[in-house]
């Protein structure tokens, strides 16, 4: 078995390779094409409307013996959060580069997304049949963008690829795979001698390589991520595709976990289907059987499986049980959420759960009509049950529900899907997230809580050093000696540091980039709490604010440019008169730092700046001062 996802910038061809992967096992007897808006995992209507992945898809197909579950992921950067949430249950992954772009700017987000999970990769370059396709500059870019070791196993030929592993030339004639003897000696040559530098068995034979040598040493390179196998092709040909299964196969791991262990599984993914409730699980250990009773350690509560399903993105076909390393979807599930651990009640397991971004941008939502304001909230909540990157708040001071989440474009599409769920809504301008910071703290801030109201009194006294922090996050730390702050009131006092960082004297956003250090403290014998010390922390955090000089900090984006030559003079203009930052210009592309805030509907001015040619890509870049 081999859990995959397929990663990418936007427009590398992710769901293209992945319709010919479904035709050519089988899996699928129609191929379907993005542009037709008939491909098998885009199967949600804005997917096929705007011609791109929003939505994780799950899909299932057998190679040479082997089951592949395959995850189809988005590629723009609004939707990471699909990506996190499944890099955390896969056992690999293969990143498609565009053949004339190489390493893009979501290339390498998505690339340091699999590093953070420690994923092994295989590397597929892409639209080689398109003018000014380059392997040799997409295989540089990997070296200085993501500072890997790439193992080139195939070079391109006229309607083909060199397999320099099998020392045999591959084409595909009228899309039927032909295959011929013989190949590219010096490139195998190269190929021998990368291998060799990082393995010591391929190093013994060097000079008189063998083919399984050579494939052994590079699974064991990919596998323990020293290296990245790269092969290529034009999957909009169906050139390369049958080789790159065979790559799967031969170097990206099988998953781990033992069948007979009680059962451990994560649930990844939620969401609604024609029958009901799918909530997508990875089996780790055990097994799981229609009909079972599974129990959630965090909330302490038992679900039952009603059934399991093997899917095909928006297709499902039943059964009876799973097993370790399985990745399927349950029906009957209530409470599971994205990152819920599913195990047995004798053996209770929490696993990790998926790392959710903060929301950059809010837009406020309304309801057009008495009927849409009664069922909105109702709809928010199964739209953050489904992408736990949204998030749903009331404004304390507009009285306005706002929705969060990661970009632009993201918030145009859970807007579409409330009025496709039949909630008319009205929507004011996209609002972004800032955040208050530190820039001057202050020392030894005293503040007693002290609380009398003729029952048991409340008493707690604290001292607080509020410093810079060097950029974003909180720390807490206590230098009281001599117990005069005993440990649990010191985790009270850390708590009530925590709430106050909610709402900044500035402008009531959150507070972030700063270290308290609680240095002296006093109790009472009598009224002294852990509850009194936690009001204590909360309010001498927000006195010791009040003192200090703070700086608002707004989110800001990397973005890359592509335009024609002619235009790019209007295009560096337009970004400086948006506070953009130029970091690299080049023949036909730019590259800025710019504030999301200035970034709201910019596709549109690029549009028009261009003579509708230009196309940008972002990502995010952390906080600047504002």
């Amino acid at each position: 078995m081999r859990n995959l996802g397929i990663l990418a910038h936007v427009d590398a061809g992710k769901t293209t390779l992945t319709e010919r992967i479904l035709f050519l096992t089988g899996a699928t007897y129609k191929l379907g094409e993005v542009h037709d808006a008939n491909t098998i995992t885009d199967f949600d209507p804005q997917e096929r409307e705007r011609g791109i992945t929003i939505f994780a898809a799950a899909v299932s197909c057998d190679w040479n013996g082997h089951r592949l579950n395959l995850i189809d992921t988005p590629g723009h950067v609004d939707f990471t959060d699909e990506v996190e949430r499944s890099l955390r249950v896969l056992d690999g992954a293969v990143v498609v580069l565009d053949g004339v772009a190489g390493v893009e700017p979501q290339s390498e987000a998505v690339w340091r997304q699999a590093d953070r999970h420690g994923v092994p990769r295989i590397v597929f370059v892409n639209k080689l049949d398109r003018p000014g396709a380059d392997l040799d500059a997409a295989v540089r870019s990997m070296r200085e963008r993501l500072g890997v070791i790439p193992l080139v196993a195939q070079v391109p030929v006229e309607g083909g690829v060199v397999d320099l592993v099998g020392r045999r030339t591959l084409t595909w004639p009228d899309g039927v795979l032909t295959v011929t003897p013989g190949g590219d000696e010096a490139a195998r040559r190269r190929l021998e001698e990368a291998v060799a530098e990082l393995h010591p068995a391929a190093l013994e034979e060097l000079g008189a390589m063998s083919d399984e040598t050579l494939r052994a040493a590079m699974r064991d390179l990919s596998r323990e991520r020293k290296a990245v196998v790269v092969l290529c092709g034009s999957a909009y040909r169906t050139i390369g595709v049958e080789p790159l299964l065979d790559a799967v196969v031969d170097y990206l791991p099988a998953p781990s976990g033992d069948p007979a262990a009680p059962l451990v599984a994560l649930a990844f993914k939620v969401q609604p289907g024609r029958q009901g409730r799918l909530t997508f699980v990875r089996v780790y250990d055990g097994v799981l059987t229609k009909g079972d009773t599974v129990w959630d350690a965090a909330t302490g509560r038992a679900e039952r499986v009603g059934r399991i399903l093997r899917v095909q993105a928006d297709r499902h076909t039943d059964a009876e049980r799973a097993e370790a390393g399985d990745i399927v979807a349950l029906m009957g599930l209530k409470a599971a959420r994205p990152g819920t651990t599913l195990s047995t009640r004798e053996r209770p397991v929490r696993l990790e759960a998926p790392v959710v971004a903060e929301p950059l941008v809010s837009v406020a939502l309304e309801g057009r009509t008495r009927a849409d304001a009664h069922r909105l909230p109702g709809a928010l909540a199964a739209l953050v049950e489904e992408n736990p990157s949204l998030s749903v708040r009331t404004d304390s001071e507009s009285g306005q529900t706002l929705l969060s989440g990661q970009g632009e474009l993201q918030m145009e599409v859970a807007v579409t899907r409330l009025r496709e769920g039949g909630v008319a809504v009205m929507t004011g301008r996209p609002q972004v997230a800032y955040r208050e910071t530190v820039v001057r703290g202050v020392t030894g801030l005293i503040h007693r809580h002290v609380k009398q109201d003729g029952g048991a009194g409340q008493y707690a006294h604290v001292v607080l050093d509020v410093t810079p922090l060097d950029g974003t996050g909180f720390a807490f730390a206590s230098t009281v000696t001599g117990g005069r702050v005993p440990a649990e009131y010191v985790r009270a006092v850390e708590a009530g540091c925590r709430e106050a960082l909610a709402h900044g004297p500035l402008a009531g956003h959150p507070v972030t980039g700063l270290r308290v250090t609680l240095t002296d403290g006093a109790t009472h014998v009598k009224d002294s709490s852990e509850m009194a010390f936690r009001a204590a922390g909360r309010s001498g955090l927000r006195a010791a604010l009040d003192a200090c000089e703070l700086a608002l900090l707004e989110p800001v984006a990397d973005v890359t440019v592509h335009a024609p030559a002619e235009t790019l003079g209007g295009v560096l203009g337009d970004l400086a008169s948006r506070r953009g930052r130029i970091t690299g210009s080049t023949g036909e592309s730019v590259t800025a730092v710019v504030p999301l805030a200035e970034l709201f509907g910019y596709a549109t001015d690029l549009r028009s700046r261009t003579r509708g040619r230009g196309t940008f890509s972002t990502r995010p870049a952390g906080y600047r001062p504002a």
